[in-house]
């Protein structure tokens, strides 16, 4: 059996992964438009900061690796098309040139997203960057240590948004954070937990104002020099737009079904609306935990499930996606958060109407341990269906990382549990580790006692 595999981050190579382990003796061939394969977006903070050294470390595979496999890998070779019938691809070497077709018997799309772009005037300025893949992690390092860079503006405060903030604050620039939310990390978190990070931003030099539109991107000698807002004009030498991504779908436009933003639609299974092709990663959507609907969802942990589960069935053994519920989590400055499932302030966005919640706030282990010896307060909040005792979401943080406990959380709704099931769930206890009650029994056995009122 002959297996493509197209794109080479998350899900593309959890699907090289996964083949070789359902039917080691399938040929695979491997490609990547770029000359780079597996580079992860998700650990570019660590390396614009300096925790990783090397670029070229951040990533899951190498070509030498997966050669040595029996993986066939192309580099800077793209699929220019898709000829469904023939069962075979056109490929274009972007080094020399050349052309070829090459058949296929299952063919794995992992295609993904590309940043999304504000269509403003001022647009084709330069050092208007994005913050995904190699090649603008390079970019961006070397802006980092640019004596002439004084003031950054981030377009977008969700994940990737913060890490670009955080990262250009540490380096000792004047950074602003904008988004159209009216609150930072506003799609992530609830507003008890992001007044907390506004704060922290603000003591550490990073400006945030939301209910932003951009109106345009100021210039002076080809380069941008500002941003212009309804809210006011901002300098900036430079600008990192983080406002979303859109599906990279326009290879298979026409061929595949499509939904009304472009992404691929799937099966349980991974396949598309052609037979033997498979689709993985951002450019599709997941199963959703919470309420069993389909979501879009663009997370690495996400990415690797859909492509182990499309290697799986493209070798011959059934397996679903599993649903899943958009767990995260992320450090800014001195806190550390996570979060899963459906937030109280954003549920009529995830389909969910008058689910309840319980804020707790306590210390991470007994008060007797002081906070010079590690303790510190833990906030967390769950979000649960008041008519049954459902769990459907989860929020933490502290300024010691307690982030770990949301796995708990996302398990939770996975397994459709409820607070009933929560509130005197076996968790160990050690003073130097946790609390009598860990803070997630607690908080569900506060949601019971509401349910009961």
């Amino acid at each position: 059996m002959k297996v493509i595999v197209v794109g080479s981050s998350h899900g593309g190579y959890e699907a090289v992964r996964g083949m070789l382990l359902e039917n080691p003796d399938a040929e695979i061939q491997w490609y990547e438009r770029g000359n780079f394969i597996s580079f992860l977006s998700c650990g570019m903070e660590l390396y614009l900061e300096g925790t990783v050294k090397d670029v070229n470390t951040v990533a899951y595979e190498t070509v030498d690796n997966a050669e040595k496999d029996g993986v066939h890998v192309f580099v800077q070779q793209e699929i220019a098309s898709i000829d469904e019938k023939n069962k075979s691809v056109h490929v274009k070497n972007l080094a020399d040139g050349s052309e070829r077709d090459e058949g296929y018997d299952k063919l794995i799309l992992a295609i993904g997203a590309t940043p999304r772009r504000l269509d403003v005037p001022g647009k084709d300025l330069e050092n208007l960057y994005a913050m995904r893949g190699r090649d603008w992690a390079i970019k961006l390092k070397q802006k980092m240590v640019d004596p002439d860079l004084k003031h950054v503006f981030v377009i977008g405060s969700g994940y990737i948004g913060i890490e670009a903030a955080e990262a250009f604050a540490k380096a000792g620039k004047e950074v602003t954070i904008v988004d159209h939310n009216p609150r930072l990390l506003g799609n992530y978190l609830d507003s008890e937990f992001t007044e907390k990070l506004t704060q922290e931003f603000k003591e550490n030099g990073v400006n945030f104002v939301g209910s932003v539109n951009v109106a345009e991107f100021v210039g002076k000698d080809g380069k941008v020099s500002g941003v212009k807002t309804d809210q006011g004009t901002f300098d900036a030498e430079l600008v990192v737009e983080t406002a979303g991504v859109i599906p990279n779908t326009s290879l298979v436009d026409g061929l595949l079904e499509l939904d009304e933003r472009g992404r691929i639609k799937i099966d349980e299974h991974q396949e598309t609306s052609v037979k033997d092709i498979y689709a993985v990663g951002d450019a599709t959507k997941v199963p959703y935990a919470p309420t069993g609907e389909l979501s879009s969802i663009a997370l690495a942990s996400n990415a690797r499930r859909q492509g182990r589960t499309a290697a799986a069935n493209a070798a011959g053994r059934e397996l679903k996606m599993t649903a899943v519920s958009g767990s995260s989590a992320l450090s800014v400055f001195n806190y550390h958060f996570a979060s899963t499932g459906v937030k109280q302030d954003t549920q009529e966005k995830c389909g969910v109407k008058g689910a309840e919640s319980v804020l707790i706030e306590d210390w991470a282990v007994p008060p007797f341990v002081s906070e010079e010896a590690g303790n510190a307060k833990v906030y967390f909040k769950i979000t649960f269906d008041p008519t049954d005792g459902r769990i459907l979401g989860g929020q933490i943080m502290s300024t010691r990382d307690v982030t770990a406990n949301i796995n708990t959380i996302s398990f939770a709704i996975q397994q459709h549990a409820t607070v009933y099931d929560l509130a005197y769930a076996d968790f160990f206890f050690q003073p130097g580790f946790d609390r009598p009650w860990n803070i997630m029994n607690e908080a569900a056995q506060a949601a019971v006692r509401k349910i009961n009122k």
